[in-house]
């Protein structure tokens, strides 16, 4: 099948959904690929570079809509490029389709099948189709840099002979794919970063990216946000008022606030009021990611920047991907190209639109004349659902006293029957061995439990950093087999001679792989 990508209508997009990249991989699973002309300008990519890779440039859209039977896009398609899909055409966009229930009675209309990015169901098979974290990913990122851009200070402290410069304090609200992007930048910048989430499971992962988790003092549970697909479900009107009370109490110290707080297929929560924003200082910057969806900053505007009265730079930008044309359009095709992957399984370029499986249908929300949105839930649990185990029960001091006599007892024991056998053992030996072999035997015995005392007393964790102090515990077995050599047996010195070979490559072994351990710390 051929599949075509036109060149998006939307004002200010850049972004493509196919690249030379990901068309070459398209043509491995035995697709044709197609290209409007100009379509990956914006984006960096030339009709030349298309044509180099092997892909058709089509002078028009029209022409592309007619001559293809997949064609994959970014944005949302418009009522005119809904009305060039014709029946068991496939369209692969975002599209939205809650809120753009008109839309999709026409492509229903049009009897053509469409898959929305955005409804990829975030189950881990999925994770490599899932444009939505793909995007966010790219808008934290940039967020950072578009507050860095605004805001009239460093991130990062420093004591120059000029005087000091704090560093700057940022607070970013929500921790899904485009906050923790968020934190990870803002905290390699050198800010002091705080992050809050309404999902108390994600305190760890903030805390591992060097930012500091707002905990709330409230006793409720919330839901969890993977019942939700991967996202924060809705807070009760007790924990939202707790929410913003700490918000007011963070107001006046923050430099930077960064808010990306969404709920599937509702209006953006509104988390940072008009008084809010008074209290901040002169100079201080809001960047609102969920600006696109109403804002979680009471005072943004969709698409603009503005200053407040007191001096508060509040941006409400919903282009960030597209400000990163060329990184987005290249995780965008990729997307794209894994969600063809599982559409052409015996990879021989004819798609079979499987609505039995998880990813497909879930992304589907027209199919053969028919609207298959909302999907069923998935099979599998979403990402981040985990099951919820219960607390250890904390022991008594009894309870405690009680088990480690009862290991000590177990322990003794296994050692009091290990030793009856070895003296059994010893005095068969003694019985019927000769006594020039009961003197090697004897220093054979002693080798062995000196040298399993010596290695299982030393903790596991330092087997690696002191490799070559505990291999040179080896001399032992040296010291030993040198002994031994002076033998008048030709199989004791063989074995002896052995022993001093083997011995010796672990010891210098050791010496060597520590010193290239070391060295791959020092800087050059």
């Amino acid at each position: 099948m051929k599949i075509g990508t036109p060149t998006e209508v939307m004002s200010g997009e850049a972004r493509v959904a196919m690249t030379p990249e990901s068309a070459k991989a398209l043509q491995k699973l035995g697709h044709e690929c197609a290209v409007q002309s100009g379509a990956g300008m914006r984006a960096g990519f030339t009709d030349a570079a298309y044509r180099e890779a092997g892909v058709e440039v089509v002078d028009d859209a029209a022409a592309l809509y007619a001559g293809c039977d997949v064609v994959a896009k970014v944005r949302p398609p418009t009522d005119e490029e809904v009305g060039m899909l014709r029946r068991d055409q496939l369209l692969i966009s975002f599209f939205y389709p809650a809120s753009n229930e008109a839309l999709l009675e026409r492509a229903k209309e049009q009897g053509a099948s469409l898959i929305a990015m955005d409804m990829v169901p975030r189950i881990s098979r999925a994770q490599k189709m899932d444009a939505l974290s793909s995007m966010a990913n790219i808008a934290g990122y940039r967020a950072v840099i578009e507050a860095g851009n605004n805001f009239g200070r460093f991130f990062t402290g420093q004591v120059t002979a000029a005087g000091k410069v704090p560093p700057a304090k940022v607070l970013v609200v929500g921790a899904g794919v485009a906050g923790l992007a968020a934190i990870g930048t803002s905290t390699s910048l050198g800010a002091i970063t705080y992050a809050f989430d309404v999902r108390p499971e994600v305190a760890e992962q903030i805390e591992s990216m060097g930012a500091e988790f707002v905990y709330l003092d409230f006793d409720e549970e919330t839901k969890d946000g993977s019942e939700s697909g991967g996202y924060a479900a809705p807070s009760s009107p007790e924990f939202q008022e707790k929410q913003l009370e700490k918000f007011r109490e963070l107001a006046p110290d923050v430099d930077i606030v960064i808010t990306t707080a969404l709920i599937p297929n509702r209006e953006a929560p509104k988390l940072w009021t008009k008084d809010m924003v008074e209290a901040m200082k002169p100079g201080s910057v809001i960047i609102d990611l969920a600006a696109e969806r109403g804002g979680n900053c009471e005072l943004t505007r969709k698409d603009e920047k503005f200053v407040t009265e007191n001096g508060v730079t509040i941006v409400g930008y919903t282009d960030y991907p597209s400000k990163m044309a060329t990184q987005s359009s290249a995780l965008y095709a990729t997307n794209v190209r894994h969600m063809m992957t599982d559409l052409t399984p015996e990879k021989d370029g004819q798609v079979v639109h499987d609505m039995e499986d998880d990813v497909i249908r879930g992304a589907t929300v027209t199919h053969h004349g028919e609207i298959t949105y909302p999907p069923p839930p998935p099979k599998t649990k979403a990402i981040g659902a985990a099951p919820k185990t219960e607390k250890p029960k904390e022991l008594t001091p009894e309870e405690k006293r009680a088990q480690e006599l009862a290991a000590f007892r177990s322990q003794t024991k296994r050692q009091v029957t290990l030793l009856g056998v070895g003296a059994v053992a010893m005095l068969l030996v003694g019985l019927v061995a000769p006594a020039s072999f009961l003197q090697h035997f004897i220093v054979f015995v002693l080798a062995v439990f000196v040298g399993f005392q010596v290695i299982w007393n030393v903790s596991h964790s330092l087997h690696t950093p002191l490799m070559a102090v505990t291999n040179a515990i080896s001399s032992i077995i040296i010291l030993g087999a040198l002994m031994q050599i002076g033998s008048g047996s030709f199989l004791v010195i063989l074995l002896a001679a052995l022993s001093v070979f083997m011995a010796g490559i672990n010891i210098f072994g050791g010496f060597l792989v520590t010193r290239r351990m070391l060295a791959m710390f020092q800087k050059s």
